[in-house]
C-alpha cells in the first residue's frame, strides 16, 4: 500500500507569539518550528501500517518555506521512505488553496491512502482533510482514535458526543488521525543518518488563488491582574458576592 501523509511546519505551542508589522500576519524572528503534534500520530500510523504488510511506502509531503526541509527530515529519519516539499514563501492560510495544491501533486503520484493530523495547531481549523477527500474523490473519515484494516477496508473509530462511532471505509480514503491513535516513535541515530540517503523533492507549490484572507490579526486582550478578597472566613462573602455582582455567575 502506498501511503501518503501530509504534514505542517508550526510554531511551537509554547512559543510567544507577535503579530508582524503588515497586521496580517505573524512575526517569526525567533520563533521554533516543529513537525505539527497531529501529523505525528499519522505519520506513526502509516509507518505502522507498512511494517504490518511488509510491502508499499510511505511518501511525507508538506506546504511551505524551504525552512520546512528540517521537519521533512525528521520525518525521514523516523522512517518514511520519501519527502516531498511543495514550496512556497507565501503565507497559507486559507485550507482550500492548501487542499487544491496538495490534490494537484498526489493526483501524481500512485497512492491508496491519505493520512493527515486532525488539524494543525497554529490554525485549528480542521478542514483540510474533509477539503482533500472531496478534491481527490476519496472516502474519508476525520478524527480517527482506532483503525483497523483488512483486505483494503479500514474500520475506524471516532470519538463523537457522548459515544464512540465506528464507521468502515474502503481505500483510496483520507482519514485523519487524532490523539490516542498511537505512541509516535523519535528518530534514533540510525534513523538520522539513513534519512540523508532518502529521496528528497522540492518543487514550486502550484497555489490557486485563496478563497479567504485574513484582513488583520490581534492578539487577545491581556486579562485583567487577580483580585484578593481576603483571607480566611471573611472572605467568603467578599467571594460570594463578587461572584454575583460582578461576574454574574450566581
Amino acid at each position: 500500500m502506498d501511503i501518503v501523509v501530509c504534514v505542517k511546519r508550526v510554531p511551537a505551542t509554547d512559543t510567544a507569539i507577535k503579530v508582524a508589522a503588515d497586521g496580517k500576519s505573524f512575526d517569526t524572528t525567533g520563533v521554533k518550528f516543529e513537525l505539527n503534534a497531529y501529523d505525528e500520530y499519522a505519520l506513526e500510523q502509516a509507518l505502522r501500517i507498512k511494517e504490518q504488510q511488509n510491502a508499499g511506502s510511505v511518501t511525507v509531503v508538506t506546504l511551505g518555506p524551504k525552512a520546512a526541509e528540517k521537519e521533512l527530515r525528521d520525518a525521514l529519519a523516523r522512517g518514511a521512505d520519501q519527502a516531498v516539499l511543495l514550496s512556497t514563501d507565501q503565507w497559507v492560510v486559507d485550507s482550500w488553496a492548501c487542499a487544491q495544491a496538495l490534490a494537484a501533486w498526489i493526483k501524481t503520484v500512485k497512492c491508496d491512502l491519505v493520512l493527515c493530523g486532525k488539524q494543525a495547531v497554529d490554525a485549528d481549523n480542521n478542514q483540510l482533510p474533509s477539503r482533500l477527500a472531496a478534491m481527490l474523490g476519496f472516502g474519508c473519515v476525520t478524527e480517527v482514535a482506532k483503525l483497523a484494516l483488512e483486505n483494503g477496508t479500514f474500520t475506524a473509530e471516532r470519538d463523537i458526543e457522548g459515544a464512540r462511532e465506528v464507521l468502515t471505509c474502503k481505500t483510496p480514503a483520507v482519514l485523519s488521525c487524532n490523539k490516542g491513535l498511537n505512541e509516535p516513535r523519535y528518530a534514533n541515530l540510525k534513523g538520522i543518518m539513513a534519512a540523508k540517503k532518502k529521496p528528497f523533492t522540492e518543487t514550486p507549490a502550484q497555489l490557486p488563488a485563496a478563497a479567504m484572507t485574513v484582513t488583520s490579526l490581534e492578539l487577545p486582550k491581556p486579562r485583567a491582574a487577580g483580585k484578593i478578597l481576603g483571607t480566611g472566613i471573611d472572605a467568603v462573602s467578599a467571594l460570594v458576592a463578587a461572584l454575583r455582582n460582578e461576574a454574574k455567575v450566581l
